[in-house]
């Protein structure tokens, strides 16, 4: 009987170790200053005109995940680690997604956390609302003609204060009419003709680009972060702009780690991962960690990361944190 005891522990040792369970592992994953660079690359681009020499960092803060099924025992393992979250593989890679779907999805939420960032730092700056150009098709009537970032301030001699302005006038415009485009591109005006084509959904016709309400600014930025998905970096590119190209050193040379979505009000937004984000923080010396206000009670419970925190509902309320930070005083903690 012993012997059965002991062959059937032997088996489930074994199986332990090498059966898959349907859970996955996440670990601190690594930071990026948004002031730095990646491998030589500056992280924020700015065309137009220098960039503001800085000492600090800006540091946006990732969670990593594992590859493939544990096993059980790794599970157990992480379960009792401090450092590593065991959660639902289909909390992270959905059923109904192949993982190069997931990947695609979360690029492109990250894509949009970077124009949201854009916009809101531009218009802290107070730059006016302009109807940008963010992206020219290979397939457009207006490639060569607009770019990426060019503001648009009339088309046939009309006015296009806002993207349903645009739409309203190219509405009267018979496709494959070639028409006057006005555009401001890095602070200097410019004009050329575009001939429109067919709208595929209402009357009227089409530049051919894909177009955003936001501030305008002489210069233009661009974010190059290749392995990043989600939103949760979109506050720390928002300060990493404003630092760049603002009147005020954000930082005084310190070191600053933080995490949470933005929207174009300024509003921050929680995110997943709090305590493994603390955790990578801590590691990179962070002398300060900006928490969403929404995440600050998970925050506060996790086990001590070894990093002050700042809890934050807007930008602005960051801007005060950073303040704090400089002239010695102690941010709103969670």
């Amino acid at each position: 009987m012993l012997s059965v005891g002991a062959v059937l522990l032997l088996l489930f040792g074994v199986l332990g170790t090498t059966v898959p369970v349907p859970y996955v592992a996440q670990v601190p994953g690594p930071t990026y200053n948004t002031l730095g660079d990646i491998e030589g690359e500056p992280i924020i681009v700015v065309e137009g005109r220098d960039r503001n020499e800085t000492e600090g960092n800006l540091n946006l803060t990732t969670v990593g995940v594992s590859r493939g099924g544990l096993s059980l025992v790794q599970a157990v393992r992480g379960w009792f680690d401090d450092e590593v979250a065991i959660v639902p593989e289909e909390a992270v890679y959905p059923p109904d997604r192949s993982e190069e779907e997931t990947r695609r999805v979360n690029r492109e939420a990250f894509i949009t956390s970077e124009q949201a960032a854009e916009s809101v730092a531009l218009g802290e700056l107070g730059y006016p609302q302009k109807v940008v150009v963010r992206d020219v098709p290979g397939d457009s009537p207006s490639e060569g003609r607009l770019e990426e970032g060019d503001a648009l301030e009339s088309v046939d001699g009309r006015a296009v204060p806002d993207a349903k302005v645009l739409g309203d006038v190219l509405t009267g415009i018979p496709a494959g009419t070639e028409v006057e485009v006005s555009y401001t591109r890095l602070g200097r005006p410019g004009t050329t003709t575009v001939t429109t084509r067919a709208a595929d959904e209402r009357e009227g016709s089409l530049l051919g680009v894909s177009v955003l309400d936001q501030p305008a600014a002489p210069f233009d930025i661009d974010i190059q972060v290749a392995d990043v998905g989600g939103p949760s970096a979109g506050l720390m590119l928002t300060l990493g702009i404003l630092d760049l190209v603002g009147d005020e050193d954000l930082t005084g040379g310190k070191v600053v780690a933080g995490t949470g979505t933005i929207t174009l009000d300024g509003a921050v937004g929680p995110i997943g991962g709090i305590p493994l984000k603390m955790v990578a923080a801590r590691d990179i010396g962070a002398e300060l960690f900006l928490v969403p206000a929404d995440n600050c009670a998970e925050a506060a419970a996790a086990p001590d990361a070894g990093v002050p925190m700042a809890r934050v509902a807007t930008l602005d309320d960051a801007l005060e944190a950073l303040a704090d930070l400089r002239a010695g005083r102690t941010p709103e903690s969670c």
